[in-house]
């Protein structure tokens, strides 16, 4: 049964957000569409020149500002119910006095949303110019690192959902076919599976499985052929999926084979390396220690994986340097990969979340090479 809005969406959440804006010395947070808005208030507002934006005091009411056009979605939303004041300004009037209005008096200092639009930022420094600005990702990143159960349970949906589209790629991925028509087909089959919107196809063919970012391409797919397929979409509640697996129609180079397994290896033992205290740089370290002594260290290009949840990439990031200590609740990939440039690149990816024994995979279709 797919998650309700009411336990993604709890009002306590705005709580637990105006007391760290009280700890963090901050007076209050603004914040405009983005997930950070959709976390508080289970708001998806569209980004638009028209200002929305969330004015949480660090007591007090909070007023969601929207323009008038879009009051009905903002009404339709879970936000009323999370107690928010919907404030909403016509077309050809300042919405910013409205914040100022919203704040209640003078504030010595803000937060604004990490990923806030510059002309809004300097809208908002000239109706505030008492005020200093800081990053509203200070206070909320801690809250949303660690997820609820109705989250885990919101990822857990999205990785059966995007686990479905791979169980399916025979249909799709075969010699002649281009990889933008292979990605196609995937687009179509991550809606089907229940998705609200398809993120992201990349088919990397041959040589272009060495590029960990391909852009899929009008090349076709040659028999005995790696195929990266790194797949994600966001399920309507907000929450995202990802995941990768590596695909080969007909007899793969024995080069590709052998390295593979070296990845299946690395992959498997950084899995086995989460739990509750261990660093986010621990884990990477582990899978690249078993790609580097296998001789690959150098293809191996990019960080072991990424925070997920309301946002694709969002912390922790399992990275060289951060000391993050691991909780339960923190969800993340673990997606090392093997990259041959010119030849062909590997990666493995699924969805883990944290827990007081380990880590639970939230995919779960293995993750043997496939043979097509």
């Amino acid at each position: 049964m797919p998650v309700g809005d009411e336990d993604l969406y709890p009002p306590e959440r705005l709580a637990a957000a105006q007391q760290a804006t009280v700890e963090a010395g901050l007076d209050a947070l603004l914040l405009p569409p983005g997930s950070d808005l959709r976390y508080l208030t289970g708001y998806h507002a569209h980004a638009l020149e028209r200002l929305t934006c969330l004015v949480l005091p660090a007591t007090g009411r909070p007023t969601l500002i929207v323009p008038t056009l879009e009051r009905p979605a903002a009404e339709a939303s879970p936000a009323p119910r999370t107690g928010v004041r919907i404030v909403d300004h016509p077309d050809g009037t300042d919405p910013y006095p409205l914040v100022v209005r919203a704040l209640g008096g003078p504030v010595g200092a803000v937060g604004l949303g990490d990923r806030m639009w510059a002309e809004q930022v300097l809208a908002l420094r000239a109706a505030l110019p008492g005020a200093s600005q800081r990053l509203a990702g200070e206070v909320l990143r801690p809250l949303r690192l660690r997820k609820s159960a109705a989250e885990v349970a919101a990822l857990r949906e999205a990785g059966a959902a995007i686990d479905a589209v791979h169980a399916r790629m025979a249909e799709w991925l075969r010699p002649g076919r281009t990889e933008a028509q292979v990605a196609a087909d995937i687009s179509a089959a991550i809606l089907e599976a229940g998705h609200a919107t398809a993120a992201f196809a990349i088919v990397a063919a041959g040589p272009n499985g060495a590029s960990p970012h391909h852009e899929t391409s009008d090349r076709m797919i040659g028999a005995g052929e790696p195929v990266v397929v790194d797949i994600g979409g966001t399920m309507p509640s907000g929450y995202c999926s990802d995941s990768t697996r590596c695909y080969v129609v007909g007899t793969p180079p024995p080069e590709f084979v052998d390295y593979y397994q070296v990845l299946f290896e690395a992959q498997r033992a950084a899995v086995g390396a989460v739990r509750p205290g261990v660093s986010a740089a621990a884990v990477d370290g582990v899978a690249r220690e078993v790609i580097g002594e296998a001789g690959y260290g150098a293809a191996f290009l990019h960080r072991t994986g990424h925070g997920i949840g309301l946002d694709g990439h969002e912390d922790p990031y399992l990275v060289a340097g951060n000391e993050l200590p691991l909780e339960p609740g923190m969800a993340f990939s673990i997606e090392p990969g093997i990259y041959l440039a010119g030849r062909h690149g590997a990666r493995i990816e699924d969805i883990v979340v944290c827990t007081p024994d380990g880590a639970e995979r939230l995919n779960t279709i293995h993750r043997e090479l496939v043979l097509l």
